[in-house]
């Protein structure tokens, strides 16, 4: 990828209808099917991200997120709203490109870390 986004044009941007994955295709011909729990965990929000890799946050128990909308921000970029009423990250074409060609590092990369903070993908429940 060239950084610049040239190559990071979406042609397709669709919400699956069990709001669990985003489908999208970009003009270089890749194709991603995001899971909702990925795109959350990897929100480029300063809530998970911090303002710096020492500040990074691994969010547990969200296993079973969904995505509520996918609302438009200017031409550039993308808000997805869950269903935990997280709505802060505006996800930009190529950080959405990032997240679909690292899926599979960035996925273990949060799995290694729950496992190490003795989380889990699972909602506590209330007792």
């Amino acid at each position: 990828m060239t950084g610049n986004g040239e190559d990071a044009w979406p042609t397709e941007l669709r919400l699956a209808a069990d709001r669990r994955s985003l489908n999208i295709a970009f003009e270089n011909g890749d194709r991603f099917s995001l899971p909702a729990e990925y795109l959350r965990v990897e929100s480029p929000s300063a809530e998970v991200q911090g303002h710096g890799p020492s500040e990074r946050k691994f969010i547990p128990g969200k296993r079973d997120v969904e995505i509520l909308k996918v609302e438009p921000v200017g031409h550039y970029a993308v808000r997805l709203v869950y269903d935990d009423m997280h709505d802060t990250g505006l996800y930009t074409w190529d950080y959405l490109m990032k997240l679909g060609r690292e899926h599979e590092v960035r996925w273990q990369a949060y799995c290694d870390a729950l496992a190490t903070q003795g989380q889990s993908r699972d909602h506590k429940r209330a007792k």
